[in-house]
């Protein structure tokens, strides 16, 4: 593996932060898949990794101390020094195409996909929601495209975002001639429209998934902790480049979750990351929730 491809890899979960003083710890990382049916679609839930933040007030609560953070970690019987963030992909089987929403930081992906039955080459399109290493660093797979048949789609203002981070200049040289990119509310791929998200970075969008009557919508990095994303949405978050604009599109979503009681992926709740956003007073809760598989 060529050495900058390993660097990126190694240090992408430190990389997306706001400050890079305290690098996330990565446990051992373990492959895991969840099938289930939205509608006539066969769609899965992959595991990539997961890593541990420190409770610093750098991340989770900025502008708050240590101890705020813990006493609503506290409340939900979590431990109060650290905050676990899974990092998850999605899948989605059309009739004509194979799709993967996010890659990744390429920690347990391609092992994921392996357990699910699904080559590599099998995937037809790689939907980014946006360009964090965490999100992209898998594309690329020992200096090579890791889907070497898909067309890498994101929005015009993401692209134009990831080429200017020097962190993911390898991994940009090497799908720049994969990538097309579009405007947020198109649909990207039958059954599968794009959402402008804006506050997490310039171009970041979600997918609505739609067959038939059911739905399922990936919201990408809108919430990041299923405690404190839910239970302090108003808290800054220091993954996001615009707070404010992060902030008011978190608060924003989660209601209309709430009130819509859609069907959500989240790709850093606890894996699957699969449910629904519940109002509790002036704040909100997660319910996991995995429709069947068959």
């Amino acid at each position: 593996m060529p050495k900058t491809i390993s660097i990126l890899i190694a240090s992408s979960i430190a990389a997306i932060a706001t400050t890079t003083s305290a690098y996330a710890q990565m446990p051992p990382q373990q492959p895991d898949h969840k099938a289930f049916k939205i509608g006539s679609l066969d769609v899965i839930a992959l595991h990539d990794a997961q890593f541990v933040r420190p409770n610093d007030g750098k991340i989770f609560g900025v502008g708050h101390s240590p101890q705020e953070v813990g006493d609503v970690l506290k409340a939900s019987g979590a431990p109060t020094d650290t905050i676990t963030l899974s990092v998850d992909a999605l899948l989605v089987k059309e009739p004509k195409h194979v799709v993967l929403i996010d890659t990744g930081v390429g920690g347990a992906l391609q092992q994921s996909l392996q357990q699910a039955g699904i080559k590599p080459e099998e995937v037809t399109d790689v939907l980014i929601t946006h360009s964090h290493p965490d999100h992209m660093g898998g594309l690329v797979k020992d200096g090579k495209l890791a889907f070497p048949n898909a067309t890498v789609r994101m929005s015009s203002a993401e692209w134009t975002f990831a080429k200017k981070n020097t962190q993911l200049a390898d991994v940009v040289e090497a799908i720049d001639s994969h990538v097309k990119t579009f405007k947020p509310g198109a649909t990207v791929v039958p059954q599968i429209t794009s959402v402008s998200l804006k506050g997490h970075t310039p171009g970041h969008v979600g997918y609505q998934i739609v067959s038939g009557k059911e739905k399922l919508f990936d919201i990408g990095d809108t919430v990041h902790s299923s405690i404190i994303s839910l239970a302090k949405p108003e808290w800054a978050v220091g993954f996001d480049t615009d707070e404010k604009g992060g902030e008011k599109n978190r608060i924003a979503t989660l209601k209309k979750l709430a009130a819509d009681g859609e069907l959500v992926f989240t790709p850093h709740f606890p894996f699957p990351g699969i449910g629904h956003i519940k109002a509790e007073g002036d704040h909100f809760a997660w319910d996991p929730s995995v429709p069947a598989a068959n």
